[in-house]
């Protein structure tokens, strides 16, 4: 094994061992999460051992968890005891690894993640921004407790020990056709209209790859088409606890082609949407981060069937924006110009890593 996670409890009595800390989602199921937690039991007194796995929506960062509020909401939790007589899962070769490496009083547990939950997902700080991102993250706790769940029992910080885990999705292996879309707009004081066609080779791409634009316009106005503007949006809907729902332009690159009264232009432009060119924008969406980590912008959400919106806590989507900017001709000049506007929906993936 390349590494293994660990994270120790304040207190020194738990110990915390992952062998990774990517889950995928393979849609008709995702990657079991298999770990261990090695023990100290020399000051635990009358107290049990537990661990638990919890898919939350934090929506304010913990500085911000004042007058009892917490500004998080639990999607969706799983605990078990581990000690005394805890449960045992069955083992797995990441078991094996993880037991020769923590030694001795070490115990295994095993947690399955539900494939309708949502993947993580973080909304980019800003600058002076502190704590915890908003977003869904997925958290593994141990912890020291008298009884597996009550409210009233406060657990202290120095007998816990968690790791954030990410669940991420790739793109299916197979891709469709590209979208394709037309308008034909007229104009005041043009006896003839623009025709402008778009489309895409196929209907999903991958963080960082070129993104080749197929453009035909037909100009039989009798004005000029002045330059071509390409913009990606990114709308993040957070469906959670309330109807928020906001769109971010995360690219927006003008291409100085002109096409003259009578004119046409058939070719192909390429755009890159990268979160390189967006560090500053706050809100933005961002595939779940470990710590301080690079990512990268999030990947679209891909809905299945029967799952409800609500429990996948944010959708996150693209669409491609082509704008045509159309001066006016003659007298009148600028009054009579205007823009010819078509969208393309984008989806944004990573590619499944080979075996």
């Amino acid at each position: 094994m390349a590494k293994v996670f660990k994270k120790t409890s304040g207190n020194g009595g738990l110990t915390l061992y992952l062998g990774k800390r990517d889950y995928v989602d393979h849609v008709d199921k995702v990657d079991r999460v298999d770990g261990v937690v090695k023990l100290d039991p020399a000051d635990f007194g009358d107290r049990k051992v537990f661990v638990q796995l919890a898919c939350a929506f934090r929506y304010g960062s913990d500085d911000l968890d004042v007058m009892g509020l917490c500004f998080r909401k639990d999607i969706w939790m799983q605990q078990t005891q581990l000690y005394p007589n805890g449960e045992k899962p069955a083992l797995s070769a990441m078991h094996d690894t993880l037991l020769k490496k923590a030694g001795d009083n070490a115990h295994p547990f095993s947690f399955e993640i539900p494939n309708n939950l949502p993947c993580s997902v973080s909304l980019q700080p800003g600058p002076d921004d502190k704590g915890k991102a908003c977003g869904v993250d997925f958290e593994i706790k141990t912890y020291l407790a008298k009884e597996k769940n009550n409210p009233d029992e406060k657990i202290e910080k120095k007998d816990t020990a968690r790791l954030v885990i990410r669940k991420i999705q790739y793109a299916p292996s197979q891709v469709g056709a590209g979208p394709k879309a037309d308008i034909c707009k007229s104009f005041m004081m043009s006896d003839k209209p623009v025709h402008l066609e778009a489309s895409m080779e196929k209907d999903l791409y991958f963080h960082g790859e070129a993104i080749p634009i197929k453009i035909k316009i037909k100009n039989e106005s009798n004005k000029t088409v002045k330059k071509i503007k390409i913009s990606v949006d990114q709308t993040t809907d957070i469906v959670l606890y309330s109807a928020d729902k906001y769109t971010k332009c995360v690219l927006n690159q003008e291409f100085g082609e002109t096409v003259d009264s009578n004119g046409s232009f058939d070719n192909t432009l390429t755009i890159t949407p990268l979160l390189t060119d967006n560090k500053e924008k706050r809100g933005l969406a961002l595939d779940g981060r470990l710590k301080d980590e690079d990512t990268n912008l999030a990947s679209t959400t891909m809905l299945r069937q029967g799952v409800e919106k609500e429990v996948l806590g944010i959708l996150v989507s693209y669409k491609i924006k082509i704008n045509l900017m159309v001066a006016g001709g003659g007298l009148l000049g600028g009054l009579t110009s205007s823009d010819v506007t078509l969208e393309l929906p984008l989806n944004l993936m990573h590619p499944k890593p080979e075996e």
